[in-house]
């Protein structure tokens, strides 16, 4: 298809790249996708995202938003469409002192983020992941392993900065459009690009870090005695867990522990009930910087393939949704399963406060695998225990997703201000508001297990 690109203005004709161009394979692809798009754009400003995003506009092809390029979702790249990249977009500066105020472009890593961070003795959660982008993360929700003291990113954040579909340039916050800075707190990707974030840093010292891995053979013991280790432990700590594929007919289970704190007894008093889901194979516990645990990211990297993912959020592990996790564990469709603990500072906001609503869960459950529909039917007894999804994870955008990513209220609340911030619906490539359930609400869905 012919996608004009002869009309590129002037503005923009230096920062293209096109098939056949010597950068073209470096920027093709995301972190984890593979992609072939006819175009991408290097932008530096807010003014040639404006400039890129009406000239987008404009063409019937795929439309993708790249920060860090690391998403799961694969969102960041396409097939024969326009990417508009915002790596190039990376600056970070503090704006206030007193306040912590740091104003951080989107196309920052987090690993950056957390260097530039460490001389103030400052923090922001963000993820587990250097390499992982700004804008991305920061518009979805951000659970990070600081969440359960510092709460979800967005829930750091004061203003931003954002370029609506037809180039309009427009600052939110509580008192500035405060409907669109509602919306870009966990609905960022359907309503425009932000092309600055203001938020509000922690003061965070020495951490307790600890990485085990323990055997997890008796893997749905395992799984409920790890969650209630993390579910129940002190909003000082919160814990992540990876578990791979069996092999050897072994489960091996993979945890990251922060513990805000500089006491050693304190911290291993904090580990201890996560070393006794399983027996420890490996653990190391120590002090660490947030800068070391989230480090500065090496270089660039792109992938091959087309990887899905499936998420969800749970607001507790019982013995069946432990059961069912422990089935999609062994049966060997996911390559990797991730839980996340939540909790604490995140279920202190109001669900109405933004539109990431899910403030209730206890945990976000991700796995991701190479076949969808083998991925489908090992995920489908897990989705039944869910009571809500995360889409910063989930590859599956087809319309039945928005009643799980979105409350019905909240979902409803969206579909309005799309009406009003991108009524032509340019910004459709990550889950499609205009798609939502028409004419009802969408019913709730049924209360997970609590035993």
């Amino acid at each position: 298809m012919d996608i004009g690109l002869d009309a590129l203005p002037e503005a923009l004709a230096g920062l293209a790249v096109r098939p056949g161009d010597p950068d073209y394979q470096w920027v093709r692809s995301s972190r984890m996708r593979g992609g072939r798009p006819a175009l991408v754009l290097r932008v530096r400003n807010a003014h040639e995202v404006a400039e890129a995003v009406v000239f987008a506009g404009a063409r019937p092809v795929p439309l993708s938003v790249r920060s860090g390029g690391h998403g799961f979702s694969g969102r960041s790249t396409n097939h024969g469409g326009i990417v508009i990249d915002l790596s190039a977009m990376n600056r970070i500066e503090v704006l206030d002192e007193g306040s912590r105020l740091v104003r951080i472009e989107p196309g920052a890593r987090w690993g950056e983020v957390a260097a530039a961070l460490h001389p103030h003795g400052w923090a922001l959660t963000s993820g587990d992941h250097s390499a992982v982008g700004v804008g991305g993360l920061a518009t979805a929700g951000g659970i990070g392993l600081l969440g359960r003291e510092q709460g979800l990113t967005i829930d750091r954040m004061r203003a931003a900065e954002i370029v609506l579909a037809d180039g309009r340039q427009l600052r939110v916050s509580a008192h500035e459009n405060a409907d669109l800075f509602w919306a870009v707190r966990g609905a960022g990707f359907a309503f425009g690009v932000v092309t600055a974030f203001e938020f509000a840093a922690e003061p965070v010292g020495l951490l307790g870090h600890a990485h085990l891995i323990q055997d997890a053979i008796d893997t749905a013991a395992f799984l409920r005695a790890w969650a209630e280790a993390a579910r129940s432990a002190p909003r000082d700590t919160t814990a992540f867990l990876t578990v791979g594929r069996p092999h050897d007919g072994r489960v091996i289970a993979q945890s990251t522990i922060l513990v805000d704190c500089e006491d050693t007894d304190l911290i291993r008093a904090r580990i201890r009930p996560f070393l006794a889901a399983g027996p420890p194979l490996v653990q190391h516990v120590g002090l660490a910087d947030y800068s070391d645990v989230v480090p500065e990211p090496e270089g660039l990297c792109t992938a091959e393939g087309e990887p899905v993912s499936r998420s969800g959020l749970l607001d507790r592990l019982g013995p069946a949704a432990a059961r069912a996790a422990a089935d999609l564990i062994t049966g060997g469709e996911s390559h990797f399963f991730q839980l996340r603990a939540m909790g604490g500072a995140i279920a202190d906001v109001d669900s109405a406060a933004t539109a990431f609503a899910h403030r209730s869960a206890a945990f976000q459950v991700v796995a991701m695998g190479i076949d969808p529909a083998r991925l489908d039917r090992s995920w489908e007894p897990l989705r039944a225990h869910l009571s809500g999804l995360y889409v910063s994870f989930e590859t599956d955008i087809r319309p039945e997703r928005l009643t799980e990513a979105f409350p019905p209220d909240t979902l409803a609340r969206l579909v309005e201000l799309k009406k009003t911030y991108d009524p032509h619906n340019v910004f459709h490539d990550n889950l499609d508001l205009t798609r939502a359930p028409a004419g009802r609400r969408s019913e709730p869905r049924p209360r997970p297990e609590l035993r």
